[in-house]
């Protein structure tokens, strides 16, 4: 099972380009270079500081444990 964590996007934007991160990650980017979401190939093995580091590298605010709950308990 996977899961995908949509950040802030424009109605038609698609993803354009890929970029594998931490293990079991996979940012995706609009044509303009915009990330849009984040693939959560492994939800079972996600640590909220393994996506936290990537929030942060790709310029969003780290998460609270809370905010990651529901795909947590999945």
């Amino acid at each position: 099972m996977a899961a995908y964590y949509y950040l802030p996007r424009r109605t038609k934007d698609k993803s354009y380009r890929t970029r594998r991160v931490e293990p079991g990650l996979v940012i995706d980017f609009a044509r303009d270079g915009r990330p849009i979401g984040i693939e959560i190939v492994a939800p079972d093995k996600l640590t909220l500081a393994a996506f936290n580091r990537v929030l942060r590298e790709i310029g969003f605010r780290p998460l609270k444990r809370v905010d990651l709950a529901p795909l947590i308990a999945a």
